[in-house]
Formats: structure tokens, C-alpha cells, sequence
């Protein structure tokens, strides 16, 4: 008997053509709901998080088996689990005057309230566990454990709950639970601005933002890997997920990259690394960015702003380690595989049209709810100004029940993450383990950070980046503001070690997903993913300690700040590769490294001495002759 793995979730049904459309219509009329209920009305936070708990777990019971081998069919069981779900949602709702009058912890549950409530956090446990593997389920598991029987623990980790009852109140019966800001957020922004992106690519989006890198950089040396990096960062735009990323840019680029002389395993880690990078992208940023919003109250458009040049250093340093490992093999694509201008934007241009009218929502400073509904109604109009992108009436249907079904494992993931962090503010489990951290790092700095990223990336193996976040939100986040670190840097820090965990081994869930079509380990694709995404690695370090490159100075310090961090990001990248017209000597390769550091210094002296030893190290490589190359393997 095989025993299944912490990232092994339940199989997605091929249901029979007549039960499927059935299904499809199920969520497209869910779909339109989410959009009456966020658009159109001003809902109660604990009933829009009931209603979609419960709709969804109605819908993720029939679309998701209970195991990778789950039959197509769906068992007996299956539909009663999905019949309890809307029940429980009925229950609650009709309740929720009940549920809102009751005194927490003090008024007993009765009979029914008691199933329910249980029957809602058994349910929960259970989607996480279809949805997102065993890794959630078992933190989650593990957490509630630690709330009931955590009082039998010695200080610092002690506490006074004892009592499930106690512990049900406040996880189901509250908005500090499962109804909390995970969940709130899925239902509002997340679930508009996927469906923003579904009906993006529906329309043909994604194949033009894959033709416009093509045309941008597919002539280019290491052209197919360039089309990787830029069409995976735009593509992230829309999915915000490292592994939905890499089957959807990968099935192409990858292939491509073998036929033209790259190995299986770089061509793989290219694609993980610039998939990974999605989730930083604005402006869905794997969904993280709306929980940052929330959960800081920092606003959402000052957010989007602070990531959008810490996601471009990230994607300029992969993009600049893949040319310059271009140039040592000499690449050079085939012409006939690039498309023209003309063939790009023949039917492409309606889709700038959507992202014209985002960034202009965001610029007034619409909600992150009216951008959204501003980009899909955008987007569907601007479909149908040419017959070639024109959506059918059952195409849009189909896209609005295909942003149900893609947001199931979101909204898995946020309601465990609910659970959790429920119980957290339950216990205080989060100010006690800062403490601990503080302790171990004796308050220094430098190591409270080192801890915090390692920390993040293990909290955030095999877990979606919204579930990794929050943990080191409420974990690890507390120990940043007692050392006093600005709340928007720090918070980005934990956001990009919670990113960078999808690629980081042993689980590096993006690095099995390109596994499977490069036909390469896993493993070994992960730590060459790995070495291209350094810039990614050191980057949060360099807006915490010089905030500046977020945007959070002043005016002067800002700018200063991002010409040092694009200098450091091309030192990086050279230093790493350790070349740049022609190889680099190890005393080039230390002074860049050494430069970089510097070059993000928020002392300005510093700061602009270390820019003009990388600009003439760099000037000193590019007016240098080339030395003839010999073809070097690329298994790195």
C-alpha cells in the first residue's frame, strides 16, 4: 500500500458530459452571486463567509475525490458530504441573527448548534485535505491540538483552553476563525481577479502575453528562455500560482528549450523560477497582497506599488543569469518560430485594454473589489470588439465556472489558514513564538532575519502562498515589530520567503509540477531553480534594511535607493554566473558581491561609492575584448 505524500491531493473528477455542464452551471451561478454580493450590495462579513463556505464546500465535494485515485463517478458519500455542506450553510444563515446575539464562550451551544459547528470544522478539514495535500491538513491538525491540549505544556507555551467547546466558539461561531480575513478575502478580491484572469485567457490573453515575449526577446540569444522568464512573470499577472504557472507557460517553453541545445534541468528551472516569481507580480500577487491589506490595514494600491519594483529586480536578475548563460553556449533560437509584430497584435491589442483600465482604477484609487469588476467588465467588452476574440454566451458561462472551480484550493487553503490563526489569537501561540525567536537571536537583527526566512520557506513547504503567509504573518511577523522594523518592509519580507518556498527543496511543489514535462528530477531541478532566483533570495534582506526600494522614503532616498538595487541585482546575477562578456576572475566575482551589498546600504556615501565600483568593474568586462568560449554543459 502506498503511502500517499504531504502535496498529494484529491483527483479532479472527469465527470459524465451532462453531470459536468450540470456542474459547470452550478458555479457559474455561484460565480454571479460572489459578484451580486461584492458589487451590488454591502454584505455582512459573517454572512458572505458563510454563504461561501458553504458554497463552495457544496460544489469542491463533487468536483474533487477523495484521493489522486478517486473514480470519475461520484460515491454516495461524496454527495452526502455535499449535501451537508449546504446544509450547514442553510443552518448558519438562518441562524446568524442567533449566532450574532449569543455572548462567545459564555452562552452553551445547543444540540444543533453543536453539530453544525462540528460538522463545519470537520468539513473544513477535509477540503483542505482534497485541496492542498496532507502538509496543511497536518499544521492545521497539529495547531488544534497544541488549543486543546497546550495547558498540559510547561511555560512559555502553556495556555488555559481546555475545552473543545471553547475552542469551537471561536474558530466557527466567530469572524476570527474560519469566517476571518482568509476567508473574507477569497470571497472578495481573489475571487474577482481570478476571474478577471479566467476570462483574460478565455479570450486568448495568454496567448498573446506568450507572443509579445516571444516578440520582445525570442530572436534574442537564449530566446526560449527569455519567452520563459516574461511570459511566466505576465501569465502570474493573472494566475498568482507558482505551479498553475509552470503547466501553463512550461507545457510550451520547456519543450522548446530542450529541442534548441538547453539540458531538461535547466530548461525546468528556468521556467520554476520564473514562475514562482508570478506571485509577486502585481496585482493579484498570489493572493497575498489582498490579505496584506487586510490584515496590516496598509492600502491595497500603496501595496502594489512597494512590490512592483522589488518583482522587476527579481525578474531582471533570472532574466539576466539566463542570458549570460546563453552567451556561454552561444543559443540562438530559429527565426521562423517568432512571430511578427504584425501576427501579435493583428487580434492582441484588445487585450492591453483590460490592464489599461486596471492601472487606471488603481491610479484613482478605486477598491481593489471595483478594480477587479472594472478588469472583467473590461475584458468582456473588449473581447468583443473583434470576431476573432469575441466570447460565446456558453464561454462566458464556462468562465465564470471555471473561476469556481480554480479558486477551490484557495479557498481550502484559507479557511485552514482561518482555523489556524483563530487559534492563535485564542491561545497567543504568535506573541510566545516571537519571543522564542527573539531569544535564540538574542535581538540581533541580521539573525532575527535569517530565522524569520528560514522559518517562512519551511512554514510555506508544499502550502499555497496565501496559507505560508498568513502563518508567518501571525508567527513570525510579531518578532520583526518588536526589533521595530517598518510594517510594509517586513511584511513583504515574509510575503517573498512565503513565494520562494514553492521552489525551495526538499517539497518545491513548482519543481515537481515542471518535473513531470522535462521529464528531469525534481530535486536537482529545485536547486538550479534555486540558483537563478538568488536576486529573489537576497532581495528581501535589501528592502528591510533600505525601505527605500519599496517606496516607503522620501523622495531623494527613494530614487537612490532603486538605482543601488538595480545595480546590485546585475552584480548579483554576473557574480553568480560568474561572467559577463567573458568570465569573470574570483577577485571580480567578490568585489561585485561585496559591491551589492553596499549599493543597497541606506547611507548614501556608501550606497553611491559601491554603485561606481560595480559600474566600473562592469565597464571594464564590456569594453574588454571577448575571449572565444567553449560550450559548457548547462546541468545548473
Amino acid at each position: 500500500m502506498m503511502i500517499p505524500s504531504l502535496t498529494e491531493t484529491g483527483r479532479r473528477r472527469n465527470l459524465a458530459p451532462k453531470l459536468k455542464k450540470a456542474i459547470i452551471l452550478l458555479a457559474a451561478a455561484f460565480a454571479l452571486w460572489v459578484i451580486y454580493a461584492n458589487l451590488f450590495v454591502i454584505s455582512d462579513p459573517l454572512i458572505l463567509g458563510i454563504l461561501f463556505i458553504s458554497g463552495i464546500f457544496t460544489i469542491l465535494f463533487l468536483a474533487i475525490g477523495a484521493t489522486s485515485r478517486a473514480p470519475d463517478a461520484i460515491p454516495v458519500y461524496d454527495w452526502g458530504l455535499s449535501a451537508l455542506s449546504l446544509a450547514s450553510g442553510i443552518y448558519f444563515f438562518l441562524s446568524t441573527g442567533v449566532i450574532a446575539d449569543r455572548i462567545s464562550l459564555l452562552d452553551p451551544f445547543t444540540p444543533d448548534q453543536l453539530f453544525f459547528g462540528s460538522a463545519l470544522l470537520f468539513l473544513t478539514l477535509e477540503a483542505t485535505r482534497r485541496t492542498t495535500g496532507l502538509g496543511l491538513t497536518g499544521v492545521v491538525m497539529l495547531f488544534l491540538i497544541y488549543n486543546l491540549f497546550g495547558y498540559l505544556l510547561p511555560p512559555p507555551f502553556g495556555h488555559r483552553v481546555s475545552e473543545f467547546s471553547y475552542l469551537l466558539d471561536i474558530l466557527v461561531f466567530t469572524t476570527d476563525g474560519l469566517f476571518g480575513v482568509p476567508i473574507q478575502v477569497v470571497a472578495s478580491y481573489v475571487f474577482l481577479f481570478v476571474m478577471f484572469g479566467t476570462f483574460l485567457a478565455k479570450a486568448g490573453g495568454g496567448d498573446f502575453f506568450f507572443n509579445l515575449a516571444s516578440l520582445v526577446t525570442g530572436r534574442a540569444r537564449g530566446g526560449p528562455a527569455k519567452i520563459a522568464v516574461i511570459s511566466s512573470g505576465l501569465y502570474g499577472t493573472m494566475s498568482g500560482s507558482p505551479t498553475s504557472d509552470v503547466v501553463a507557460t512550461g507545457s510550451i517553453t520547456i519543450p522548446v528549450m530542450k529541442r534548441l541545445g538547453y539540458s531538461s534541468r535547466f530548461a525546468a528551472a528556468v521556467e520554476v523560477a520564473a514562475s514562482t516569481g508570478g506571485s509577486a507580480m502585481p496585482p493579484i500577487m498570489g493572493s497575498a497582497a489582498f490579505i496584506m491589506a487586510e490584515y496590516t490595514g496598509i492600502a491595497y494600491n500603496e501595496i502594489v506599488l512597494a512590490a512592483l519594483l522589488p518583482a522587476i529586480f527579481y525578474y531582471s536578475g533570472v532574466f539576466t543569469q539566463v542570458h549570460l548563460r546563453a552567451v556561454k553556449l552561444d543559443l540562438r533560437p530559429a527565426e521562423g518560430e517568432i512571430p511578427t509584430a504584425a501576427e501579435t497584435f493583428k487580434t492582441g491589442w484588445v487585450f492591453l485594454l483590460p490592464i489599461i483600465g486596471i492601472v487606471i482604477a488603481l491610479i484613482l484609487g478605486y477598491s481593489p473589489t471595483l478594480v477587479a469588476g472594472i478588469g472583467i467588465i473590461s475584458t468582456i467588452l473588449a473581447s468583443m470588439i473583434l470576431k476573432e476574440t469575441r466570447m460565446t454566451p456558453w464561454q462566458i458561462i464556462e468562465g465564470l465556472g471555471t473561476t469556481t472551480l480554480q479558486i477551490l484550493p484557495v479557498a481550502g487553503a484559507c479557511a485552514a489558514a482561518g482555523l489556524v490563526i483563530g487559534g492563535l489569537s485564542m491561545t497567543g501561540l504568535g506573541m510566545k513564538s516571537a519571543n522564542v525567536i527573539l531569544e535564540i537571536s538574542n535581538a540581533q537583527p541580521i539573525l532575527t532575519l535569517v530565522i524569520a526566512a528560514v522559518v517562512t520557506i519551511v512554514l510555506g513547504l508544499g502550502m499555497p502562498t496565501p496559507s505560508a503567509y498568513i502563518l508567518a504573518a501571525v508567527l513570525v511577523g510579531p518578532a520583526l515589530a518588536k526589533l521595530g522594523f517598518p510594517t510594509l518592509p517586513s511584511q513583504m519580507f515574509l510575503l517573498y520567503y512565503a513565494i520562494l518556498s514553492a521552489l525551495t527543496p526538499p517539497i518545491a511543489v513548482a519543481a515537481i509540477a515542471a518535473s513531470a514535462i522535462a521529464e528531469d528530477d525534481p530535486f536537482k531541478i529545485a536547486f538550479s531553480a534555486v540558483r537563478l532566483a538568488v536576486v529573489g533570495f537576497l532581495l528581501p534582506f535589501a528592502f528591510v534594511w533600505n525601505p527605500g526600494i519599496v517606496l516607503a522614503g522620501d523622495p531623494v532616498t527613494n530614487t537612490l535607493a532603486v538605482i543601488g538595487a538595480a545595480f546590485a541585482t546585475l552584480a548579483i546575477a554576473c557574480s553568480v554566473e560568474g561572467m559577463l562578456k567573458h568570465p569573470l576572475s574570483t577577485l571580480e566575482r567578490l568585489v561585485l558581491t561585496l559591491a551589492a551589498v553596499g549599493a543597497v546600504c541606506p547611507y548614501p556615501l556608501i550606497s553611491l561609492v559601491a554603485i561606481l565600483v560595480i559600474a566600473a568593474t562592469m565597464g571594464r568586462q564590456i569594453f574588454l575584448m571577448p575571449k572565444p568560449l567553449a560550450k559548457e554543459s548547462l546541468e545548473n
